[in-house]
């Protein structure tokens, strides 16, 4: 009886979330109709509008009317930019929602919401998770121990990371503890901060990393030590 109940609710749970992905990107798809419309149709393929802000507020008002305010100027601009930063449809991911590309259509480099996307669509992050990974500049802080090839070729599975510079962010952000800045803290503390928020620090950490333990007991030379967290990236071994 129980398997039964597992089985049927894997079914539904599966069948919901294909749905979900199905609404999403089809929403993405007509808002990016929109802005190939708005772009080619009224501003005459140019990349900037000649016609300026009043018109798309004059169209908003008339689409909000009978569509409701998903069609607000701020948005009718976003399709557009949803359109200028991806010409071809098929480029535009099925994985992504359009909450997503709001925040992706904003970064103004090419490789970087490249980057992004691929992240996000391998990792399965939230709109919350991608925005905290813009927001702390992870592809920054990657390239600064490698060159943009090698930073995008991993992010899209192309290649697989070879050494710890591959993986490890160099500075690590960490704002999420909510400890001060400049503050005096014990290394208890921050082990602690760390625990209470693993889920984020395994998420910084980066792709492969899983918690192993706390306070691990070794023996070297005789002596004995204790690690206060031990984490395993199961890519590198």
């Amino acid at each position: 009886m129980q398997q039964l109940l597992h089985d049927i609710r894997s079914i539904v749970a599966g069948a919901r979330e294909r749905v979900a992905r199905s609404v999403n990107h089809e929403l993405t798809t007509v808002y990016w109709q929109i802005g190939q419309l708005l772009v080619e149709d009224e501003q005459k393929g140019k990349e900037r509008a000649g016609y300026g802000k009043r018109q798309v507020e004059v169209l908003s008002v008339h689409l909000m009317q009978e569509f409701g305010s998903g069609f607000s100027a701020q948005n009718l601009w976003l399709m557009r930019q949803l359109y200028l930063a991806f010409p071809i449809l098929h480029a535009v991911s099925r994985e992504l929602t359009w909450t997503h590309y709001r925040t992706l259509v904003r970064l103004d480099n090419p490789g970087k919401r490249e980057f992004y996307i691929a992240e996000a669509v391998k990792n399965a992050w939230s709109v919350r998770q991608m925005e905290r990974q813009i927001n702390s500049l992870l592809y920054e802080r990657l390239l600064m121990s490698q060159d943009k090839e090698s930073v995008l070729a991993v992010a899209k599975g192309e290649a697989q990371p070879m050494n710890p510079q591959d993986l490890i962010k160099d500075p690590t952000v960490l704002e999420f503890l909510g400890l001060k800045p400049h503050a005096a803290y014990y290394e208890s503390d921050l082990e602690q901060a760390l625990i209470t928020h693993l889920q984020e620090f395994l998420l910084e950490l980066g792709n492969g990393f899983s918690f192993v333990a706390r306070l691990k007991r070794i023996i070297l030379g005789g002596d004995e030590f204790k690690i206060d967290l031990v984490f395993y990236n199961r890519l590198l071994q």
